[in-house]
């Protein structure tokens, strides 16, 4: 027998990438495809994108796509990092009329909760029990919390309150960059911000995902943290994953 595959798109504030995904391995099925995100992203641009990129790979079965965004029925509630013209737009409909599909062949969902859904399936979260946050250090702080396996979607955990802050304005990767902070001045702050979200969830474990998880090694072991943090397995590869698996299984989100 041959994979079973299925088509995952992640969409980003500065790209957009695509692949074939066998789901039943948890993997990339050949290379990605990456594709500047439209600026302005709106919400037509960005879906004139999709479309090519998919076109690119001659798929022509179901669809994941993630969004920057609390997405709740297919509708986006929020823009993070992307054109807030999204806010209230029917991504689901939108995508399934760029690509020529029937709306059952969609599936949108929120771009941290796809990543967490292949690293607990695939990745660093396996056959781990109790409450697992995976956390996505980028242009922002993504979330995805999982219990037991089972996802609580759209937590917005990177926009907790920390010292009179939004978190992500203060740990996000982005900030040591344009800060040009050094891993330990950077960590600090990450462990800071773990501490605050420690004490409202008691989590069992905390994956750190994102492009900085290539880099693990530099800034995990400073931080201080009473939880175990532990690297992303799939990195940048984890959100056109847990796309391509949802809209394979048409998952609820």
């Amino acid at each position: 027998m041959g994979t079973t595959r299925g088509f995952g798109v992640d969409i980003g504030g500065s790209g957009i990438k695509g692949c074939l995904v066998d789901v039943e391995a948890g993997a990339l099925d050949g290379e990605r495809l990456r594709v500047p995100t439209p600026q302005p992203s709106t919400p037509d641009a960005v879906a004139e994108v999709v479309a090519e990129v998919v076109a690119k790979f001659g798929w022509d079965g179901p669809v994941g796509v993630t969004l920057p965004s609390v997405v709740k029925r297919g509708v986006a509630h929020t823009a993070a990092n992307i054109d807030h013209s999204w806010i209230g737009t029917d991504a689901r409909g939108l995508f399934a009329e760029w690509l020529g599909r029937n709306p059952d062949d969609v599936l949108v969902l929120n771009d941290a909760d796809a990543a967490g859904m292949a690293e607990t399936r695939f990745g660093a979260g396996l056959n781990r029990a109790g409450t697992v946050v995976l956390l996505t250090f980028g242009t922002g702080i993504g979330s995805a919390v999982f219990r037991d396996g089972a996802l609580v979607p759209n937590t917005e955990l990177g926009h907790l309150e920390v010292d009179g802050h939004d978190a992500e304005t203060r740990a996000a990767a982005s900030v040591k960059d344009e800060l040009e902070l050094s891993w330990e001045e950077w960590a600090a702050r990450v462990s800071r911000y773990l501490r605050v979200l420690e004490d409202l969830l008691w989590p069992d474990l905390v994956i750190a995902g994102g492009g900085v998880s290539k880099k693990a090694h530099k800034w995990l072991p400073l931080l201080e943290a009473r939880t175990e943090v532990v690297p992303a397995v799939l990195k940048n590869d984890a959100g056109i994953v847990g796309a391509a698996v949802a809209s394979a299984e048409q998952l609820t989100v």
